[in-house]
C-alpha cells in the first residue's frame, strides 16, 4: 500500500458520505465540523470550550468562530466556569438541543440510505473491514477518554443493556437471573412507554461498540427523576465513562426541570457509590434485603437539583 492508495480511498469515502458539501447533504446550514461540535455538545450538554478543543483537536480560533456562530443562532449559552473563571462553559439551549437532534436524525437517515444499497450478505464483511481499518490504524494505542462517545441508543442497544447487566453482575457479584428479570422489566417499560422530553438513555461507545450505559426516567414522586442501570464494561473502566454518564443524567434532569434526582443501589457497589458521592448525591436510607440470590444492603441516594450546579 502507498500514500496514493490511502489518499485515493479518502477521496472516495469523503465523496460517498458527502463530507465536502455536508450542509447541502443534510439540508442544514452547518458544515461537517460545525455539526460535529454540535454533536459533542448534544451528548455532553454542559462542557468547557477548552475540553472541546482537546477532544476534537480544533484550533482555538476556529472553534471560537464556530461557537460565536452558534451563539448568534441561539443554539448555545456561554458562561464562566465556577471552578475556573478563566474557562468558558458552553451549554446548549432548548433550540440547540432540537437542532442537534434534527441533525443526528438526518445523518442517521443518510447513512441508512447508503447502507440500504449494500446487500444483506455483504454487510458483515463491510463491518469487519471497517473494524479492521480502525484496529490497524490505532496501532495498539490504548483507548483515550476522548475516544468515548455518548449517544442515544440504536436498534439492539436496549437488549445489550439487559444482556450485559445480567452477565456482569453474575460474574462480579454472583447475582442470579432475578436481576436479569428486573433489568428486562425496567428496559421493557422504557421501550414501550416513555416521554422522550423527560426520559432518556445514554450509550457510551468506544471503537464502534457499546461499553457503558445509563437511564434517566420519571419517578413516582412529582418533580423527581430516577437514575437507573449505570454500567461500564470492565475493559473500559478508568476512562471516566461512569463520571460522564452520571454527569449526562444530572445535566439532563436539571435542564428539563426536575427538582431532584434519586437512585437505588447496594453497598457492595463501592465504586458506583463513590461516584454518586462526588456528584453530590446524599445517602438518605438503608435497608437489608434478600435479592438476586444474595443478602444485600440496599441504599437510597438523593441529589437536590435546585441548588447551584457545580
Amino acid at each position: 500500500m502507498t500514500v496514493h492508495d490511502i489518499r485515493a480511498f479518502n477521496r472516495f469515502y469523503t465523496n460517498v458520505i458527502g463530507a465536502l458539501d455536508y450542509s447541502r447533504h443534510l439540508y442544514a446550514p452547518y458544515t461537517l465540523t460545525e455539526s460535529r461540535v454540535l454533536y459533542e455538545l448534544a451528548h455532553s450538554p454542559r462542557t468547557d470550550a477548552a475540553d472541546l478543543r482537546t477532544e476534537l483537536s480544533l484550533d482555538a480560533g476556529y472553534l471560537s468562530r464556530i461557537l460565536n456562530k452558534f451563539e448568534r443562532d441561539g443554539l448555545i449559552e456561554r458562561t464562566a466556569s465556577r471552578q475556573d473563571p478563566r474557562r468558558r462553559r458552553v451549554t446548549l439551549t432548548a433550540r440547540g438541543r432540537e437542532t442537534g437532534k434534527l441533525l443526528e436524525e438526518r445523518a442517521n437517515e443518510s447513512v441508512g440510505s447508503l447502507l440500504s444499497t449494500v446487500p444483506e450478505s455483504d454487510r458483515p464483511r463491510l463491518a469487519e473491514a471497517m473494524t479492521t481499518v480502525r484496529a490497524i490504524l490505532s496501532d495498539g494505542r490504548p483507548p483515550r477518554r476522548e475516544d468515548v462517545l455518548l449517544r442515544e441508543p440504536g436498534p439492539g442497544d436496549l437488549g445489550w443493556i439487559v444482556q450485559r447487566n445480567a452477565a456482569l453482575y453474575a460474574a462480579e457479584y454472583g447475582w442470579n437471573t432475578d436481576y436479569e428479570g428486573l433489568v428486562a422489566r425496567i428496559v421493557a417499560d422504557f421501550a414501550e412507554d416513555h416521554d422522550p422530553h423527560l426520559e432518556r438513555v445514554w450509550i457510551a461507545e468506544l471503537d464502534g461498540r457499546p461499553v457503558g450505559s445509563v437511564m434517566c426516567v420519571r419517578d413516582e414522586a412529582p418533580g423527581t427523576a430516577r437514575l437507573r442501570l449505570l454500567l461500564v464494561e470492565p475493559e473500559a473502566r478508568g476512562l471516566g465513562i461512569g463520571d460522564r454518564l452520571v454527569t449526562a443524567v444530572v445535566d439532563f434532569a436539571r435542564g428539563v426541570g426536575y427538582r431532584e434526582l434519586v437512585l437505588w443501589t447496594n453497598d457492595v457497589l463501592a465504586a458506583a457509590r463513590r461516584l454518586y458521592q462526588r456528584h453530590g448525591f446524599v445517602l438518605t436510607a438503608e435497608k437489608p434485603h434478600r435479592s438476586f440470590g444474595k443478602d444485600l444492603n440496599g441504599q437510597d441516594w438523593r441529589l437536590d437539583l435546585q441548588g447551584t450546579p457545580e
